[in-house]
């Protein structure tokens, strides 16, 4: 398992606001090359999310679908990527003062990627992820400043 914490300086509600749109994930998460849809209620449990990944030519469509979903709070996904497999992925909101403790935690399930399953996996993963994490901070202490200017 492939695990990744940051302190992300905005409220958790912020960071669950960004997490909600699902359209949105192509800005944070790496490797999106587009969001091809999201269903109308995502983050609901049972929502799809279908998105093109890849690095240049090189592309296969994704689908996350929503296993867990306590708003505000804790977000988990079914990431399916055929020929592939499937991982878990697990993201939790902590409150931290004003800000959030965001945890992301990266588990293959079928496929693949369970046999591959390991230090040099979980590695590249976590380094992945930790760019992915890096961003959803930067949007997230982004848009949070025009608002916190306005006070």
């Amino acid at each position: 398992m492939a695990r990744n914490r940051r302190l992300i300086l905005s409220p958790p509600s912020e960071v669950w606001r960004l997490l909600s749109d699902g359209h949105r994930y192509g800005e944070w998460v790496t490797g999106t090359q587009q969001v091809l849809a999201a269903d109308p209620h995502w983050p609901e449990v049972g929502a799809r999310l279908k998105v093109r990944v890849g690095a240049g030519p090189l592309t296969l469509d994704d689908t996350c679908v929503v296993r867990v979903c306590e708003p505000r709070h804790r977000l988990e996904l079914e990431a399916k990527a055929d020929p592939f497999g499937a991982a878990r992925i697990a993201m939790k909101l902590i409150p931290w003062g004003e800000h959030t403790l965001f945890t992301l935690d990266w588990h293959p399930l079928r496929g693949p990627g369970t046999r591959m399953h390991g230090l040099p996996v979980d590695y590249i993963v976590a380094v992945r992820n930790g760019m992915m994490l890096t961003k959803l901070a930067r949007i997230a202490v982004r848009e949070r400043a025009p608002s916190a200017t306005r006070v």
